[in-house]
């Protein structure tokens, strides 16, 4: 996540001082009666493509134009991005926050306002109304799209100054959200009388104390939490798990455990292992920065041996959510339809960010290449070859023939024989971008070739 443009509210705005201080365990709302959990409201939303037979799609990016128009500008798209093969959409925070209608999301406000209260400034979020978000996910089911949460839950902002009896200062701890669910004080925060800190605070902003029941209860616990009115009420059916550094594994664990659907975790980090211990922890996916970062260092660094090193893909390819851009970091520039190439051919379940397939990069391109990694690009990987300019990997494929994989760096045609799973077996180039139709030989190898600053997919004609 990004750092929003502030923090607190202005000074001279919280003149006042809450001098009285009431536990939150007292702020109990009525719970919504609509919210009893059924054993079906546990399992996956008939209809829709399984998370993971394709490829996610972030459906937003950093400080998309604000006027309450972004639900409406996605749901017009969701039809034709699951005609490409997109099988999930992830959204980024959908309720009220601190900058009101500017806010991106992530200085989370009021968990339960949607777009529907006057407060912050605004009725509507930046991206629109409750109304509009629900007509979003509706057409987003219709077209057997899956929705990801993003989730914020390290973090809050916007609370009103009061006392704090753990510090001795004031603190902006006093939140009293108009959907009337999950007041929050000084208790519900660290540090309480029962917890100092976690792993790690923000940019500032009060730090939600997951130690604290109270906490537990309204965000996955009760019938009326946060999880469960999103997943049951709203209609989502995963979660994208924002700054998990902030606090332990066991709070993504337990949210799970409460109301199952996908999740990833954004574990900002670039050690494979480290990557591989959140997850297991966590019993969910995490977004794989090591091989993010490795393919920056090959592509713009022109090393293409850096895709030997080790990634969580190469680890745990189930738990893998690989990527070359997202509304945080987008440092792959000159070679990232070659990434987008590496990924979609590669273990790990891949996800394009909304700007390179709508704005930057060719939209045919890489629909060929969700195409390819949609029908060809299954089973175990060996990689054939690297060195600076080149790189040939080999998908064995379990539910397809599989493929082979051709990503040229340099500036000039490049051509090599490689062993492939064939025998005498013609195949092609399922990009394009070569019009050769070679057999390969009875021992299984074959002679390939790719253009300049480009690739080539290579299957069974």
């Amino acid at each position: 996540m990004k750092t929003p443009s502030k923090f607190l509210k202005l000074s001279s705005l919280l003149l006042l001082l809450y001098f009285g201080y009431s536990c939150s365990n007292e702020q109990e709302t009525i719970q919504d009666n609509q919210l009893i959990e059924t054993k079906e409201q546990q399992v996956a939303r008939p209809g829709l493509k399984p998370i993971g037979s394709g490829v996610m799609m972030q459906a937003f990016y950093w400080d998309v134009p604000a006027g309450g128009n972004w639900w409406q500008t996605i749901q017009g798209k969701v039809q034709s991005w699951s005609n490409s093969g997109i099988d999930a959409i992830w959204l980024p925070p959908v309720s009220k926050a601190q900058n009101g209608p500017f806010s991106m999301g992530y200085d989370p406000f009021d968990y339960f306002d949607f777009g529907d209260y006057n407060q912050m400034g605004s009725v509507e979020t930046r991206f629109g109304s409750k109304t509009e978000l629900q007509s979003l996910i509706s057409a987003a089911h219709g077209a057997q799209l899956s929705v990801i949460a993003d989730i914020v839950i390290n973090h809050n902002s916007g609370g009103d100054l009061e006392p704090n009896p753990y510090t001795g200062n004031p603190y902006y701890t006093d939140f009293n959200p108009l959907s009337g669910k999950f007041y929050r004080s000084a208790s519900d925060f660290h540090p309480n009388a029962n917890c100092y800190s976690d792993s790690g605070t923000f940019g500032g902003f009060p730090d939600l104390s997951h130690c604290q029941p109270y906490v537990q209860d309204w965000l996955w616990k009760k019938s009326n939490s946060v999880a469960k009115y999103y997943k049951n009420v709203m209609g989502f059916d995963g979660w994208r798990f924002d700054y998990v550094k902030g606090f332990e594994p066991w709070v993504v664990k337990e949210w799970n455990n409460a109301v199952g659907g996908f999740s990833v975790g954004e574990y900002w980090d670039g050690n494979a292992a480290t990557l591989d211990w959140w997850s297991g922890a966590a019993q969910s996916s995490a977004f794989d920065f090591a091989c993010y970062y490795r393919m920056r260092d090959a592509f713009e660094g022109n090393n293409l041996n850096r895709l030997n090193d080790d990634m969580l893909w190469k680890r745990n390819s189930m738990k893998a959510v690989t990527f070359v851009a997202n509304h945080d970091t987008d440092e792959i520039v000159n070679g990232k339809l070659l990434a987008y190439a590496y990924i979609l051919t590669h273990e790990g379940y891949p996800t394009i960010f909304y700007r390179d397939y709508e704005e930057w990069l060719s939209k045919s391109k890489l629909n060929n290449l969700i195409w390819i990694h949609n029908n060809l690009a299954s089973g175990s990987t060996n990689i054939l070859y690297t060195d600076n300019d080149e790189y040939v990997a080999k998908r064995n494929g379990y539910n397809s023939s599989g493929l082979i994989v051709y990503i040229n760096n340099s500036n000039s045609w490049q051509e090599r024989w490689v062993e492939t799973n064939w025998a005498n077996t013609r195949i092609k180039d399922y990009t394009g971008n070569s019009n050769w139709e070679p057999v390969t030989q009875g021992g299984k190898w074959v002679k390939i070739h790719v253009p300049p600053k480009s690739y080539s997919v290579w299957a069974p004609k």
